[in-house]
Parts: structure tokens; sequence; C-alpha cells
């Protein structure tokens, strides 16, 4: 059996003042101001981790969390604030260097749908709604990796589309698609879900959802993707190429220069 001392790490941990850290080594990043003053917009006690010291030459050097402290130094208004430090004794600089680079090596982030699964679990109403709007449109959330009709896997723009657009944006951008396409995966990624919210935030009742189905609904997802790709990166690409079907042959056509205008809510 293995010396179980072998998995634990040599620290203790302590209460230091932040006026007693020292941090900007030469092989950490250069602090986010942005980042620590929207982290500070929307501070969370629980959100805070230990900061990894090394206590060398009777200093703590911080090896991790210097944006941390500053966002707790900034909440609190104070530098005398203490945080909680899980401190190594004994390392050399080189050494501290070696763990800062490695640390993030073997971490998997969290997929853009374990959070939002995650805050569904906490109850939180701004995604049971978005849930529910995908379900009621005979839709469902799913994993990146699946590839069943009707599965939508970019929730992060689910969550853009009703910041920007509320309940009714996007509850008709999912009808719209769903009633043009019937739920084909090429229909529902991000930049299509997007392109189709800035349709309907521009011209609002001047598009006709039925007689959109019925001109565009004859062009694959898959072939507006490919259309959209050759015109212009992103929603926008999208967006022109699905008026392009819509106004064919149309005895009156929706101002494809509208789409370009600035827009209070438009979808990056």
């Amino acid at each position: 059996m293995s010396d179980i001392k072998a998995f634990v790490p040599d620290v203790f941990f302590e209460l230091i003042p932040i006026t007693n850290l020292v941090s900007n080594q030469e092989y950490q990043r250069s602090l986010s101001r942005r980042h620590i003053e929207r982290t500070v917009e929307h501070f969370d006690l629980f959100q805070i981790n230990p900061i990894k010291v090394s206590r060398r030459e009777g200093q703590n050097y911080v090896i991790n969390g210097q944006h941390t402290i500053e966002i707790i130094a900034a909440a609190s208004g104070s530098r005398d604030t203490p945080v909680w430090c899980m401190v190594y004794d004994g390392l050399e600089y080189l050494h501290e260097a070696s763990i800062f680079a490695e640390q993030q090596k073997f971490t998997k982030s969290l997929s853009a749908f374990e959070i939002f699964k995650a805050n569904l679990e906490a109850d939180s109403d701004k995604h049971i709604v978005i849930k529910d709007i995908v379900e009621q449109c005979g839709l469902s959330l799913a994993t990146s990796k699946s590839k069943a009709i009707g599965g939508i896997c970019a929730v992060g723009s689910l969550l853009d589309i009703f910041d920007k657009y509320g309940y009714d944006g996007l509850e008709r951008t999912l009808r719209l698609i769903v009633k043009t396409w019937e739920g084909e995966s090429a229909s529902l990624t991000s930049s299509m879900l997007r392109g189709m919210a800035l349709l309907i935030a521009t011209f609002g009742d001047s598009l006709k959802d039925d007689i959109f189905a019925e001109r565009v609904g004859t062009i694959s997802a898959r072939e507006i993707a490919r259309t959209a790709k050759e015109r212009r990166a992103g929603s926008i690409g999208y967006a022109e190429t699905m008026l392009l079907m819509y106004n064919k042959k149309a005895k009156s056509t929706l101002s494809m220069t509208r789409l370009h205008m600035p827009h209070k809510d438009e979808v990056l």
C-alpha cells in the first residue's frame, strides 16, 4: 500500500491580512482590472478559494490567487482584510514558478451545459424559465456530444437571447426555427439562434412567421450555414442569408440595411 502522506500536501492553513501578502511575481499573469471590477459587482463569499502561498525568507509570496486578494480588498475596502491561505514552507522561487505553470494543466473547465445544469439545480428562476421555453417549443437541452433532433447545445446563446430580448424574443426565435426546420440539429446552432433572434428583433411583426417558414424552409439549415459563412462571419451572416431567402420573389421586401443599423438589443 502506498504511503498516504505522498498524497497529502505538506501545508498549513492560516488567516493572513492581504497587506502581508506579496504578489505580482514575474511568472504570474498581469492583473485584469476589468475582471476585478466585474467580480466585485457580483461578490459572493462562497466563491472565494484559499490563496496558495509560499513562505520564503520571511515573506508570504502568492503563488495562486492574486486576483482573489485584489477582489476581496476592493469589496471589503481594506487591505487589512484577512484571507485564508494554504501556506507552503521552504519552496524555492523556481519551484513556485513551476507550480504556477502546471496548476491548470490537468484542470477540466466546466462546460456551458454543466454550468446551466448546476443553475437549474440551484433553482435559478431565469434558467428554469429558459428550460421551460425550450421544452414548450418541443425541444430539449443537450450536451455538445448529442446529435439528437431537437437538442440544443448552445445554452450560452439561449441565455444571451433571453437577457437581450426577454421571454417573447427567445420563445419566438425557437418557435420559428422549429416551424421552419422541425428541430434539425443544424438549425439549432449558436449562430443560427442568434441570427434568427436578430432578424426578429430588427423587423418585429413585419417579419411574417408563416411566410418565413414557407420560403426559407425550402432551404436546409446546412445550406443556410454554408451560404452564411461565405457572406459574413457570425450571426449577421446567418441573418442576411435568411433575409435574402425570405425576400426572394416577394413584391414587398424587408430592408437588408436595417440589419446593419445600430440596435440597442443586438445579439453579438
